[in-house]
């Protein structure tokens, strides 16, 4: 379907851009488009105009610090995070990114669009919840940082006002780190998917359980007290055609356990 007539600017300035989008509520800023596109040929959505942010430098690139922490343009795509030495201090955010649709997503696809959709489908939620991610926003008012816990509202919604764009995503140092999930094929997007960090306390998140990842802190790092724990989350999952809810329900047990497992080397 041909998308309808749609106002565009491609602005080379993080300055610039947040203008545009602050000058005209129906503004919706464009990353990789492999998600809003495609929303638009459906007419899921109509917005007035689009922000290409392609051009915008000071959203690209990966920094790792001294102490090991990583620091991701939200316009990094998931091959450059892929192949990025800076990127293998924290090895499950590549990893998860490999397993994302095809090579030809991959290429184009951000890690700021990726959340920033908030699909409950998508792998990099529950990820970047449970590594304990800090997303960094920002406005003509100033950059604020939100917490990976808060900052997924529901689906498709974040803590990404009007006029405000993601910058920056920052994930502390670590390693110990783990990652399940049922995907619909090898490349498909998730039916169930769960992320578990073991650098200090285990901390898991559960993906398509939830409209956003739900966040466990089992008692101890024991299968019993992780199953225990995604049961007292008294989780309400859908039901569709790829799984009822009490299937997703129980792979969302067997996830978590294998995550957390993988997380503590095991």
């Amino acid at each position: 379907m041909l998308l309808r007539e749609v106002g565009y600017a491609r602005p080379g300035s993080l300055g610039e851009a947040i203008e545009l989008l602050a000058a005209d509520d129906g503004a919706r800023a464009l990353a990789g488009g492999q998600t809003l596109i495609n929303v638009m040929k459906a007419r899921a959505g109509s917005p007035d105009a689009l922000v290409d942010l392609g051009r915008i430098e000071e959203l690209k690139g990966i920094e790792l610090g001294a102490d090991g922490t990583l620091e991701i343009g939200a316009m990094t795509t998931y091959t450059e995070i892929i192949e990025s030495s800076e990127a293998r201090a924290r090895p499950i955010l590549g990893a998860v990114c490999a397993q994302i649709a095809d090579v030809q997503v991959r290429n184009r696809g951000t890690i700021g669009g990726n959340i920033c959709t908030s699909d409950p489908t998508n792998h990099l939620p529950p990820l970047l919840a449970a590594l304990h991610a800090e997303m960094t926003i920002q406005s003509s008012d100033g950059t604020r940082t939100v917490p990976a816990a808060d900052f997924f509202l529901g689906v498709y919604m974040t803590a990404v006002g009007p006029g405000e764009l993601l910058t920056k995503i920052k994930l502390p140092a670590g390693r110990n780190d783990g990652f399940a999930a049922v995907t619909l094929g090898v490349e498909g997007t998730c039916i169930v998917s769960a992320a578990a960090s073991a650098n200090g306390s285990l901390t898991i998140a559960l993906g398509c359980v939830d409209a956003v990842p739900v966040v466990l802190a089992p008692d101890s790092a024991e299968d019993d007290a992780i199953r225990t724990a995604v049961r007292a989350a008294d989780l309400d999952p859908p039901s569709d055609v790829h799984a009822s809810r009490a299937y997703r329900r129980h792979l969302a047990e067997v996830l978590a356990v294998r995550a957390a497992r993988q997380a503590q080397g095991s």
